[in-house]
Formats: structure tokens, C-alpha cells, sequence
């Protein structure tokens, strides 16, 4: 196991430089953030040079990469056009969107895998129908749809919330927030589990533990359950980085100053160094989530093993 966690980490970093190599470049080539600096007024020229170099911008496009990533490397992630340490937007907006991403991931376990048991059990059953139509409403309607809705009726209507998220973001807060960001994944698992758990139900050692008399509560959770889970923990372990990353919609309906919100004033004034210095981050998020999936696997199946 250990060996394979080295590797895994090694085989981490290429990727990591890759994917930060493409989106910085990306990110470079969306506009010119200095015209971004000076509003609607265009830059005279010394004063365009003079911020070009102020925040390395005068360099070729590589070799802002490397110092980028020298930086990266001490934990300086760079300055944001307003003064500020993208680090200090970090230690703001992180916290916030790790609270609303699990908020959001435990309802996709707690109800997603639920809904998912029940209907696999029941397969074709009018439960197994209802639900079926039910996340396929979901699928389709869009997020900006489902939270602009709920906060009309939930915050405004019936004031049973405050339709704009408090600065704190607690949890309490952020329920229905994090029910708008999980919905559509919150339907996916669903189907998953019901698929998978349906397939299971007719293997060999399933019928086999029937056979052989064991209680059906026992056969479900040790047996059926753990196997099935496999392809559920593989959606939701990558679906982390996804909703911190795509949150950015359900933030600026809730008014929430996370990843999304920053990500959004960022592109939208052309700040490369805090689009990219966040992004980094969730990149490195993807990975991590990845490899504890595959860490995962392990332990749900035991034949699984890591050489």
C-alpha cells in the first residue's frame, strides 16, 4: 500500500504542472487584465508599462510561469490588482465552500445512496417509477433555476431562511444552499446506486449468502452494499472538486463570498493572479480526492489490493 501511495504521488506531479501550465495559459491569453486596472478609461502608455512590470506582466509568458510556480512551491501564490495576497482571499473563501461542499456531499451520501438502496431493492416497484421521473426532473431543470426558486419560496415568501447567506456561513445557513449545489449530483448518485445495486442483487455470492440463510439486513450491508458502492464512491470522490469549483452559480444567487465568488470577480476584472492561484488549488483538490478514492476501493473490497 505504501509503495502504491508513493507512486500515485509521483505519477501526481506531472499532471499537476500540466493542468496549472494550461491554465495559465489560458488564463493569459482571456484579455488584457491591465485594461482591467484602469476601468472604463484606457491606460496611457508609462502607466501601462508601469504595471505590466509592477506585476511581472512584461515577461514572456513562460517565464512568468516559472516564477509562478517557484512561488507556488513557498506558498506565495501572488498579489491580487487590489494589493491584496490571493492567499489572504484564500484563507476567506476556502473555508466557506469546504462548509457548503459538505453540506452538499452529505446529501448526496444521506439521501442520494438512500434513494438509490431503496429503489435498486424495489426495482420497477411504483416507488422505483416515482423516484426514477423525480431525478430526471432534477437532471433537467437548471441550478440557477432550482436556487432562484428556493429562495423565492423558502427566503422571501415564506421566510422560513434569510434569502442571502450571512458573512459567517455557517452551517445552519448554508442547508439550503448546499441542497441547490448537490441536486443534480444528488440525482446521479441516486441512479447509480440504483443501478448498481440492482446489478449486484443477481450475482452469484449474493444468492449465495441467501443460501446460505443469512438475515437480508446482513446480506444488503455487508455483502450487496459494499460492492456496489464502488462506481458511487468513484462519482462522489470527484464530484468534490467539481462543486468547489462549480459552485460559483449557487454563491452568487446566496450572495456566499466563496471559491465561486471569487473566481467570478476575478474573471470578471481580469485577475489573473487570483483565477489562477485558486484554481491551482483545486486542482490539487481533484488529485487528492482521486487518490483517496483509490484508497477507498480497498476497503470496500477486500479482494482490491495495492502492490
Amino acid at each position: 500500500m505504501g509503495r502504491y501511495v508513493v507512486r500515485r504521488l509521483l505519477q501526481m506531479i506531472p499532471v499537476f504542472i500540466g493542468a496549472t501550465l494550461l491554465i495559465f495559459l489560458m488564463v493569459n491569453v482571456m484579455g488584457d487584465p491591465i485594461a482591467g486596472l484602469c476601468g472604463d478609461r484606457q491606460c496611457d502608455a508609462a502607466t501601462a508599462a508601469q504595471l505590466k512590470k509592477e506585476f511581472g506582466l512584461d515577461k514572456p509568458v513562460w517565464q512568468q510561469y516559472l516564477t509562478y510556480m517557484g512561488n507556488v512551491f513557498t506558498g506565495d501564490f501572488g498579489t491580487a490588482f487590489n494589493g491584496q495576497k490571493v492567499t489572504e482571499l484564500m484563507s476567506t473563501a476556502f473555508p466557506v465552500t469546504i462548509r457548503l461542499t459538505i453540506v452538499a456531499i452529505l446529501f448526496e451520501i444521506i439521501i442520494g445512496i438512500t434513494l438509490g438502496v431503496i429503489t435498486g431493492l424495489r426495482r420497477g416497484k411504483p416507488e422505483d417509477t416515482s423516484v426514477l421521473m423525480l431525478t430526471l426532473v432534477v437532471i433537467s431543470i437548471p441550478t440557477f433555476v432550482t436556487g432562484l426558486v428556493l429562495q423565492l419560496l423558502l427566503g422571501v415568501e415564506w421566510g422560513w431562511i434569510k434569502p442571502s447567506v450571512s458573512t459567517e456561513a455557517t452551517f445552519g445557513e448554508l442547508i439550503v444552499p448546499g441542497l441547490v449545489l448537490a441536486s443534480v449530483s444528488l440525482a446521479y448518485v441516486t441512479r447509480l446506486t440504483r443501478t448498481s445495486i440492482a446489478e449486484n442483487r443477481r450475482s452469484d455470492y449474493v444468492r449465495t449468502a441467501v443460501a446460505k440463510g443469512l438475515p437480508r439486513r446482513r446480506v444488503i450491508t455487508r455483502h450487496l452494499l459494499r460492492n456496489s458502492l464502488i462506481p458511487v464512491v468513484t462519482f462522489i470522490g470527484t464530484d468534490i472538486g467539481a462543486l468547489m469549483g462549480g459552485a460559483i452559480v449557487t454563491e452568487r444567487i446566496f450572495n456566499i463570498h466563496g471559491v465561486g465568488y471569487q473566481l467570478y470577480q476575478g474573471i470578471l476584472r481580469q485577475n489573473t493572479q487570483t483565477v489562477v492561484g485558486f484554481v491551482t488549488v483545486l486542482v490539487l483538490v481533484f488529485l487528492i480526492a482521486n487518490l483517496l478514492v483509490d484508497l477507498l476501493y480497498a476497503v470496500l473490497d477486500p479482494r482490491i489490493r495495492y502492490a
